[in-house]
């Protein structure tokens, strides 16, 4: 029995994988030493600012933003979750069973109950109404 067979046919059929990483990692390390290379290097005042779309900075950028854009953006990434989780489970549910059926109601359960608490602390409100108390003074 021939015993480096199977290990030169692993190296052959993979060297094309190689030799590929190997031609993509030159042509990477070429391209950032010829473009660093033959790049001008006049830095200036107006090129170091921060770019903002276009749009010349104004300000300071440590400015403090209302927490509630970033708790409607978690609701939200939870309930689309949620739909990426139930559509396929709507799709195969009569092949699945009655315990995927629990399974399902208990997830959806899960999600009710967490609206039902963001719901009463008054998360879901755009204004609260503490806020529009402070405004008014």
């Amino acid at each position: 029995m021939d015993t480096a067979a199977p290990a030169a046919g692993f190296l052959t059929a993979h060297s094309s994988i190689l030799t590929f990483l190997v031609v993509i990692v030159g042509f990477l390390a070429f391209n950032l030493v010829f473009w660093w290379v033959i790049r001008p290097s006049r830095y200036s005042e107006e090129k170091l600012t921060t770019y903002e779309c276009g749009e010349n900075p104004t300000g300071s950028a440590w400015i403090q933003f209302n927490i509630r854009f970033y708790v409607f953006a978690l609701i939200f990434i939870v309930f689309d979750v949620e739909a990426v989780f139930l559509l396929p489970w709507a799709v195969v549910f009569k092949e699945l069973g009655m315990l995927a059926f629990l399974e399902g109601l208990v997830f959806i359960a899960i999600l009710v109950v967490a609206l039902a608490y963001v719901w009463r602390k008054g998360d879901l409100e755009w204004v609260r109404a503490e806020d529009k108390g402070a405004a008014i003074r």
